[in-house]
């Protein structure tokens, strides 16, 4: 199906040479994206249409990415690096401005693309989840003296777990599909955990976690993993970079990558926390960021990877609550079974909360 002003977007960018071919990407559910040919001899490029109902000011949106990616392009060329692989480069328009907005009122932005690199959508091995882990952490050190609070919040309170407790709180009180019932324990169980909801934000505000440029979708596939070598060559997918806490960027990655199954695993006898995998990444990301970081904060990862699992599933309870508004679904249940696959790891975490601490303090 053709796009409205695909061609026009197109011609827009200061490509190397006119598209000769578009094809559409099908990774990814946020923004409308598509691989750009510019023909033989010349370098290829990634076309989107941002996806404003989410992002509702791409404006901001494209300010936020342009200065974490000058910022790190800097760091690498200082290192001798190749900032064509590295970081992911906007690609201007003929105007030179980093985004086209078509006649429509739909904006659009382009970015040099990436080539001999492969990623991947689960944690296959422990050496694959370090190497990410590793490669998130060079990216908070090349980060880490960008001035965090000049950021825009693309998406306000995102990783605000008291908000996000509010508005659980709120999905349970108007119980607009009449599912309350049917999830009364998983309601009672969340519930009881609001008491730890404000833990990394009355750490922002006291100042024993640093104010920092985070990522805040730090899942395996926005790593790009040299084809070759399997080494993470470059981090992707900034449209929810914002100021915040580290412990938000670990404890989202932990999540996804030390739970033993997949997020809509039903099965919940095969849900758990694997502390094999939740040291290798730890290993890993504090290995690279040992000195940007405060003891007081790797000593509180642990609670980062607790919140981000919680906030997780109190905001899919919550969905299938209010009739699925939000995230995607492939079959009616779909929000429910992943509400209790992520309390049921919050669950396990609470067992192993003293082990996961042990864990950390081996690499103070």
């Amino acid at each position: 199906m053709a796009v409205k002003y695909l061609n026009e977007a197109g011609e827009a960018f200061a490509f190397a040479a006119s598209p000769v071919k578009y094809e559409r990407c099908d990774i990814g559910h946020i923004n409308d994206t598509y691989f750009v040919n510019c023909g033989e001899g010349n370098p290829s490029y990634l076309l989107q249409r941002v996806n404003t109902s989410i992002f509702k000011d791409p404006i901001k949106l494209m300010a936020n990415i342009k200065g974490v990616t000058n910022h790190v392009a800097k760091k690498i060329e200082a290192a001798g690096g190749d900032t064509d692989r590295e970081v992911r480069k906007i690609v201007y328009t003929k105007n030179g401005d980093d985004y086209f907005v078509d006649p429509d009122g739909c904006y659009w932005r382009a970015y040099l693309e990436i080539h001999d690199v492969v990623s991947y959508n689960s944690v296959d091995n422990p050496e694959l989840f370090y190497k990410s882990a590793v490669a998130f952490g060079r990216f908070f050190n090349q980060l880490s003296d960008y001035p965090a609070d000049t950021l825009y919040e693309t998406i306000p309170n995102f990783h605000n777990s008291v908000s996000r407790m509010n508005d659980f709180k709120a999905a349970v009180a108007e119980d607009k599909m009449g599912r309350a019932a049917e999830m009364k324990k998983e309601i009672e169980f969340a519930l009881s955990k609001e008491p730890q909801c404000s833990y990394i934000l009355d750490r922002l505000a006291d100042g024993r976690c640093k104010l920092c440029v985070t990522h805040n979708d730090t899942k395996l596939n926005n790593v790009l993993m040299d084809a070759n070598t399997g080494e993470g060559v470059c981090i992707i997918d900034l449209d929810t970079v914002m100021p915040g806490s580290v412990l938000y960027d670990f404890g989202d990655a932990i999540r996804f990558g030390a739970s033993s199954a997949a997020e809509d695993e039903t099965d919940l006898t095969k849900v758990y926390m694997d502390l094999e995998m939740f040291e290798t990444y730890v290993r890993g990301f504090v290995g690279e960021l040992h000195d940007s970081m405060t003891e007081e904060e790797i000593l509180s990862l642990p609670m980062g990877a607790y919140l981000m699992t919680l906030e997780t599933g109190i905001r899919f309870l919550g969905d299938y609550l209010n009739g699925d508004v939000y995230f995607h679904i492939h079959y009616p249940e779909h929000n429910r079974d992943r509400a209790r696959n992520q309390l049921k790891l919050i669950a396990d975490m609470d067992e192993k909360m003293p082990q996961m601490i042990e864990i950390v303090k081996k690499y103070l």
